[in-house]
C-alpha cells in the first residue's frame, strides 16, 4: 500500500497558475512510476504527465509546453507546475503511483484535487 495524499489547486483565472503537489509519508518515491491525472466532468480520465523510474518526463499534448511534472530532490514528494492555465484544464486532477517500470498500470491513488480555471 502507498497513501498518497495531495494538495494544492482551486481556482484561478485563465492564463493564471497552480501547483499541485502528492506526497506518501514514509515513502520515497523514487522506485515508483509516477503520474498526473484528470477527469473533467462528462470526460473521460486523461493521462497527463508521467515520471518514469529513470527520470523521464512525457506529458499529453494538450499540455505540452505549459505544465512540469517533477520530483523533489529527497524524491518524496511529486509535483505538477500549470502554467497559462486554460478552462479546459477545469477538471479533477489526481497523482498516481506505479511500481512497474513500464507505467501502464497504476493502482495507487491520491484523494484527488480540483482545479478550476475561469475564462
Amino acid at each position: 500500500q502507498l497513501p498518497l495524499v495531495q494538495s494544492g489547486g482551486g481556482s484561478v483565472q485563465a492564463g493564471g497558475s497552480l501547483r499541485l503537489s502528492c506526497a506518501a509519508s514514509g515513502y520515497t518515491l523514487s522506485s515508483y512510476c509516477m503520474a498526473w491525472f484528470r477527469q473533467a466532468s462528462g470526460n473521460q480520465r486523461e493521462r497527463v504527465a508521467v515520471f518514469d523510474t529513470h527520470g523521464s518526463t512525457t506529458y499529453a499534448d494538450s499540455v505540452k509546453g505549459r505544465f512540469t511534472i517533477s520530483k523533489d530532490n529527497a524524491k518524496t514528494t511529486l509535483s505538477l507546475q500549470m502554467n497559462s492555465l486554460k478552462p479546459e484544464d477545469t477538471a479533477m486532477y489526481y497523482c498516481a503511483a506505479s511500481s512497474s517500470s513500464s507505467c501502464i498500470w497504476f493502482p495507487y491513488w491520491g484523494q484527488g484535487t480540483q482545479v478550476t480555471v475561469s475564462s
